[in-house]
């Protein structure tokens, strides 16, 4: 692997920094209230168009309001969903793989039977069903997206806690007398750590796109809430006439999912031990063919002052 493809990836570390920022001075950075419109601002196209102007730099939708601040009161709702239902699903599922991966017998096989349940579901059509069952809100939302994803860090967990139970310093920790308990959140989980945060990372952008296909159904985040996937649901019967509806969130979600996605695998490459290797392999194999064949590390000083004794 090129040492290259582990440098920091400052496009994402930029738009995720942006994110997080707008997010928590949205009340500053908007230049209107997310929801409230003025019909007869309604449909003002972007600046840059005719009819556009600096109020209304994105534009308005269909009830006069201002796309832009809708915009950026929509990455809070992302970065909340995203957060709050990750922080859930990743503590349930990090505690059941590593009971499930140390204690093994019975209790793995009934843990890992209840996450294969879970991996085999459709997420999308059940979380429909879920939110439709009990009514569109943010809390629900939060609670079956952490309910879908839980098995998910629970399986790679498990599988992290496999490998590292059989490690000589657990086994000293067992014939020392040490406790499981102790043994789990002493020598297991702060290995497991590396990989914890490669699957959180990764699945930020999965439950921003997740709320983003619930809200554009209609069993996301209710209206009037400016959520990314509800405005360009808005803005759909609008494509040939007034396409900026849709478009600016939709591009506000494709660079935060894309973003992320990197910041993960370069997490990935940064963490894990094994993809390290490789690039210290890889970088070594690439200065090796630099070298001519045949020509050894003494030989061009060797050579020089041959030439110059000859003259």
């Amino acid at each position: 692997m090129p040492a290259g493809r582990r440098q920091l990836p400052w496009f994402a570390g930029v738009i995720l920094a942006a994110l997080v920022l707008t997010a928590l001075f949205a009340a500053w950075l908007a230049p209107h209230s997310p929801t409230a419109g003025d019909i007869t601002q309604k449909l003002i196209p972007p600046v840059w168009m005719e009819r556009g102007d600096w109020e209304h730099p994105l534009g308005t939708d269909r009830f006069g309001r201002d796309v832009l601040s809708r915009i950026i009161y929509g990455s809070r709702i992302s970065l909340l969903v995203s957060l709050i239902a990750i922080g859930f699903a990743g503590t349930v599922g990090t505690v059941l793989g590593l009971i499930s991966g140390y204690r093994g017998g019975v209790t793995d096989a009934i843990l890992m039977r209840l996450t294969d349940i879970g991996l085999s579901l459709p997420a999308i059509l059940i979380a429909v069903v879920l939110v439709a069952v009990s009514e569109p809100s943010f809390r629900n939302v939060v609670l079956i997206i952490a309910v879908l994803l839980w098995p998910r860090f629970a399986r790679q967990i498990r599988g992290e806690t496999l490998a590292i139970k059989e490690q000589d310093f657990v086994a000293l920790a067992i014939v020392a007398g040490r406790s499981s308990s102790w043994i789990i959140s002493r020598h297991i989980f702060p290995n497991v750590v590396p990989t914890l945060l490669v699957i959180t990372t990764l699945q930020v952008g999965y439950v921003i796109l997740l709320e983003g296909t619930l809200s554009f159904l209609g069993v996301g985040v209710p209206p009037p809430s400016p959520a990314w996937g509800l405005m360009i649901a808005d803005g759909r019967g609008f494509l040939a006439t007034a396409w900026w509806i849709s478009l600016f969130p939709g591009l506000a979600m494709l660079l935060t999912v894309l973003a992320v996605n990197l910041l993960g695998d370069w997490l990935r490459d940064h963490l894990d031990p094994k993809l390290r290797q490789l690039g210290v392999r890889a970088t070594v194999l690439e200065s090796a063919d630099a070298i001519p064949v045949g020509v050894g590390v003494g030989d061009a000083p060797a050579r020089g002052a041959a030439g110059g004794d000859g003259d």
